[in-house]
């Protein structure tokens, strides 16, 4: 008989609001304290470990502000006390990196390094080779672990190198392959394993699709031995025409396929030891 493969349980991360979807395309997508606190409580009781945020003024403008993110931080933590939350050190297209890097100030067990520039649409999501240092050296001062935002190959190696050489905090890396977005990588399972089968030993990661590619790309995961990031940042629909009425509902889809794929799914103190974290 071959020899079973024993995979982790599955982490799943939620990407709750992002910084460019807006009410107009969901009423659901939340914008206050309030509601991004509804969305990650929704996210959490339906499986989620992590949740991946961004926080706008109640407006719905993106922000950076340290303030705001520990407002929202704070907010979470009374609801769902053991969540692993990643604030976004990517904000919005067109912020300084001095923006960006605000929520680092809170000593989060977590946060996202972007790994390059790349278009998004008809934007430039700037990360220069400075930058991307800058970033680097604060989460080692703060002893943050970077969850590696991938968007290409490019990016992946550029981080691997990066991290060779001391700039960046190294083993065990966790990476996050976002595939699908346009003028970036397209999120196909063929895409997804190359970047895959690139990564060192002892790596941890995560896939994420963009819009119609967001369950596709889960499942390949989940059979691969990965983790998932669903939310309204990466797509707004249940299926296709039927708009999600929570990010709860998409972690939920999510925890379905890995239940008949037969992977276990993690708790958050759960994906604390998958992701050598300590709280």
């Amino acid at each position: 008989m071959p020899e079973k493969i024993v995979m982790e349980k599955l982490i799943i991360t939620a990407a709750i609001c992002g910084a460019e979807v807006t009410k107009e395309q969901n009423p659901a997508v939340p914008y206050t304290v309030e509601e991004i606190v509804r969305e990650a409580k929704s996210a959490v009781d339906a499986g989620a470990a992590i949740v991946h945020l961004h926080v706008r003024e109640d407006d719905g403008t993106p922000t950076q502000s340290k303030a705001r993110f520990k407002e929202c931080m704070d907010a979470i933590y009374k609801v769902c006390p053991d969540v692993i939350i990643i604030p976004s050190t990517g904000g919005a297209v067109g912020m300084s990196a001095e923006e960006r890097l605000q929520p680092t100030e809170l000593m989060p067990e977590m946060a996202t390094l972007d790994c390059g520039t790349c278009n998004f649409g008809d934007d430039v999501f700037e990360n220069t080779m400075p930058m991307m240092r800058a970033f680097g050296k604060r989460m080692m001062e703060n002893n943050i672990k970077p969850e590696y935002e991938c968007f290409e190959m490019g990016h992946l190696d550029t981080v691997l190198n990066m991290a060779r050489k001391g700039q960046v905090p190294g083993a065990p890396m966790q990476f996050n392959f976002v595939l699908g977005v346009p003028g970036c990588t397209p999120a196909t399972v063929q895409n997804l394993a190359w970047l895959v089968n690139a990564i060192p030993a002892g790596s941890t990661w995560t896939a994420t699709g963009i819009g119609r590619n967001a369950f596709t790309l889960a499942a390949a995961a989940i059979v691969m031995g990965g983790n998932v990031r669903v939310g309204f940042e990466d797509n707004l629909n249940l299926e296709r025409g039927v708009l999600a009425k929570s990010n709860g509902e998409l972690v939920a889809k999510v925890v379905r396929i890995a239940k008949e794929l037969g992977r276990p799914v993690a708790t958050s103190a759960e994906a604390r030891e998958i992701l050598s974290l300590k709280k």
